[in-house]
């Protein structure tokens, strides 16, 4: 809201008609305070619906997690998780290391952390090649680098402006690791993720590049933070009871989930008052992206 402004004449013209005592006892009383509107709320129109088939829904011996694929960044690791996810593959399957400030890993068939699919290794997609078509929503530019959100998920790029001299018109960008962000697992060799992914605990970006990050809690990052530790985890473990996408749940009990869309004008606002408020200290991993489910 914008007060209105008083002009110091009209003051002086006012003052000079009220008499003397009145005026003194005017002075005396105090001013009352300036209101201030509160900031307003997003409107429908801020909110998005993901692809009901890029949700997945993870009931576990914890409470629910609703974690947000992004094909646009690794779309061979988002079929694999689909896939694996429609066979019923990460039903009763253990969270079997789980570090505090850092990670849950689960996904392993023998709950060991030693297996795997039947199905073959994922070639590595620990980056992406990014276009200006890509709606990347940027939240700050240092050192000729660009951060935001693709959606739900942080991303790290090279800035657009490198895109002049590449041979694609394109720029390199990856996942950061902050918190709630979906990493996929896997031995020395690059190319060796298979079935078994991780949750993030807390922010770790020395796993950027190194590990493909393909999607992000929306809801449920206070049940990945209560799932019991340990390196591996003494019985009895936590587990995933049932995981399915929410596309494949019944139209009568599958929760209505709608996130806030970074491009919209409510959130650029919060991009803008976080970064005061954080100044030189500013992480992509301090937006929070807001999500409704009922």
């Amino acid at each position: 809201m914008r007060l209105p402004i008083v002009s110091a004449v009209a003051l002086l013209a006012a003052a000079a008609v009220v008499p003397a005592a009145q005026a003194a006892s005017k002075a005396k009383r105090p001013k009352a305070a300036a209101t201030v509107a509160a900031p307003a709320g997003p409107k429908a129109s801020d909110w998005r619906t993901p692809a009901p088939d890029t949700v997945m829904v993870i009931d576990s011996t914890k409470g629910r997690i609703l974690v947000e694929l992004i094909p646009e960044v690794a779309p061979a690791h988002v079929a694999r998780l689909q896939e694996l996810t429609r066979e019923g593959v990460y039903d009763r399957r253990t969270f079997f290391r789980v570090i505090d400030q850092f990670m849950a890993q689960t996904g392993d068939p023998e709950d060991t952390g030693q297996g795997a699919s039947t199905k073959p290794n994922l070639k590595a997609e620990f980056t992406f090649r990014r276009d200006r078509t890509l709606p990347l929503v940027v939240a700050a530019s240092p050192a000729g680098s660009e951060v935001g959100l693709l959606k739900s998920l942080p991303v790290v790029s090279q800035g657009m402006s490198w895109s002049a001299m590449t041979s694609d018109k394109k720029v390199a960008a990856w996942g950061t690791y902050c918190p709630g962000v979906l990493g996929m697992a896997r031995d020395d060799a690059p190319d060796s993720a298979n079935s078994q992914f991780f949750l993030m605990r807390q922010p770790y970006p020395s796993l950027d590049k190194r590990y493909t990050a393909f999607g992000r809690v929306i809801s449920g990052l206070e049940v990945v933070r209560a799932i019991k530790t340990g390196e591996p985890v003494a019985d009895p473990q936590d587990e995933m009871t049932k995981v399915r996408l929410l596309a494949d749940i019944p139209e009568a009990e599958r929760p209505k989930v709608r996130v806030i869309d970074p491009n919209s004008p409510w959130f650029r606002g919060q991009i803008a008052a976080v970064r005061r408020a954080k100044g030189a200290d500013f992480s992509v991993c301090d937006l929070d992206v807001p999500v409704s489910v009922q």
